[in-house]
């Protein structure tokens, strides 16, 4: 398999053999720094240039995936994200790379990033506080025993600050005093998160706390060190490469640091000054260095995706985002549960007509369980409103940005109009995505209407095909001999979408 990380700064590869266990053996890895992000505040536009760049990369990648036979899963982070071109870049990959391209988001990249990091440093069974310096933002994580307890994404990067604060020449102090005032204010939110929850041990991955490991043991006269995880790197010698960088003014002077990284040396001034405030204002003593990060926790998280047990139903971590959010609406659960089960029923006997798979099984459950959250807003036209919700909350932990838009329209269309070419969200999926939104609306709508009264009447649904010029979907209902005349009216009123996604006629067999 093959796990790509578009960042703001660089582009990685890594190609590795699972191993079985959620282990891996890593047999390549490939960096290409394109700086697809600029800009000081929020990155609004990737330029052409930047676009170019991180297509070429991610073409010559792909053609060293291929070469190893390499399955590949790509996801972009905070420049891509916060792009408003971001559909030219994504569109750009697929045809000109030959690559799709998830788009995931701050807590999701967390996510993925710590299931990295404890794949390289013993800190599993100890609380940990892991921090990952990137080009557009910096992610915090508590975490312990596998799981994140709390994360911050903030809008920190090497990048970001440099454009902001260090572009001129030479390095003034007053920029660099600016510049932390800045940094301590915006950690605010991490100082009160690490409040709640305390941390035993602190770990850093990122190019940026690599290459200050490196300068920090090139000061001490040490060699560098052949295996970076596990490595220390201590509060004084975080501020003593930062006062190694800012006592330099020019990019050339910075050179002259030992151990740094010349291809970092415009914006390694930003990524160490968010460290050392992050250091002081957190009260880390000492960083254990991690070189495994998101691309790794990515690896992992595909393997463990494609070699999951469970078909066609929500793994734990998929699970519990999505209870979390429907918890929003209480309730709905029961209505919600019974109408999903009932819809996952008729996509498991339909098989043969839409031919999905596992993954879109999955959306079908997480819309179903989320479909009426919008009622939190407001009854009227709640499925617009759940739409919103579910595509614009952060709680959806394990889902790309494509599943979560994916699983809203789903949401959306489980009743009222169907899915429509003026529909701009629906418009700009590719033409297998509205295929597979009109399938599983269609199974939703079902679902929904077959518990028309909420009382739990239809027990389960049995369906059988009809061969014949227009197939025939035939649904027998089973009850324990309740009234489900409301549930059968309600089902054939609602039944169009799902005949016109399958080219069936769906019959309800007598009572």
């Amino acid at each position: 398999m093959a796990a790509i990380d578009i960042g703001t700064n660089s582009i990685h590869m890594v190609v590795a053999r699972p191993k079985g266990n959620n282990r891996f053996e890593v047999l390549d890895r490939e960096k290409e720094v394109v700086r697809l992000g600029a800009g000081s505040g929020d990155m609004k536009r990737l330029s052409p240039d930047a676009i170019g760049r991180g297509v070429s990369a991610l073409r010559r990648f792909r053609q060293i995936a291929e070469r190893a036979g390499a399955e590949i899963r790509a996801v972009a982070t905070s420049a891509v994200r916060e792009a408003e071109n971001r559909d030219e870049f994504l569109q750009r990959a697929r045809t000109e790379a030959g690559m799709e391209v998830d788009v995931v988001s701050g807590t999701e990249e967390a996510r993925l990033i710590h299931l990295g990091v404890l794949q390289a440093v013993p800190v599993f069974d100890r609380r940990h506080l892991l921090i990952d310096i990137g080009g557009g933002s910096t992610e915090f994580v508590i975490g312990e025993a596998g799981e994140v307890l709390d994360a911050r994404s903030l809008k920190l990067g090497a990048i970001r600050l440099t454009d902001r604060f260090l572009r001129e020449v030479p390095l003034k102090r007053k920029a660099v005093e600016e510049c932390r005032r800045y940094l301590r204010t915006f950690l605010l939110p991490v100082v009160r998160m690490v409040g709640v929850h305390g941390f035993a041990v602190a770990v850093g991955s990122s190019g940026t706390i690599l290459n200050i490991a490196e300068m920090a043991r090139a000061k001490r006269d040490e060699p560098p060190l052949q295996q970076v995880s596990g490595a220390t790197v201590s509060a004084d010698d975080v501020h003593r490469v930062v006062r190694a960088l800012t006592k330099a003014s020019t990019a050339d002077e910075r050179l002259a640091v030992p151990g740094l990284d010349p291809r970092r040396v415009d914006i390694i001034v930003g990524g160490a000054l968010i460290l050392e405030e992050a250091v002081t204002s957190l009260g880390i003593g000492e960083l254990i260095v991690s070189d495994f990060a998101l691309r790794e926790g990515l690896l992992l998280d595909s393997i463990r995706r494609r070699d999951s047990t469970s078909i066609g139903h929500l793994r734990d971590l998929r699970y519990e985002s999505v209870l979390h959010l429907a918890a929003i609406t209480p309730g709905e659960r029961d209505h919600a549960n019974h109408a999903t089960e009932l819809a996952l029923q008729l996509f498991e006997q339909t098989t043969s007509l839409h031919r999905l798979g596992g993954e879109a099984e999955e959306i079908l459950e997480a819309a179903g369980l989320l479909a009426n959250v919008g009622l939190f807003v407001a009854h009227d036209r709640h499925h617009l409103h759940s739409y919103y919700i579910i595509r614009h909350s952060d709680l959806l932990t394990g889902f790309t940005d494509h599943e979560v838009e994916l699983i809203a329209l789903v949401a959306r269309y489980h009743r009222k109009s169907a899915p429509k070419p003026t529909h701009a969200e629906f418009a700009s999926l590719s033409p297998a995505d509205q295929e597979l939104v009109r399938v599983l609306a269609g199974l939703l709508r079902l679902g929904f209407a077959l518990d028309r009264t909420r009382a739990g009447a239809v027990k389960a649904v049995k369906a059988g095909v009809t061969p014949g010029r227009r197939p025939q979907l035939v649904l027998d209902l089973v009850t324990d001999g309740e009234d489900v005349e409301l549930e059968r009216y309600t089902s054939d009123d609602r039944k169009s979408l799902l005949e016109s996604a399958l080219g069936v006629s769906v019959v309800l067999a007598p009572a």
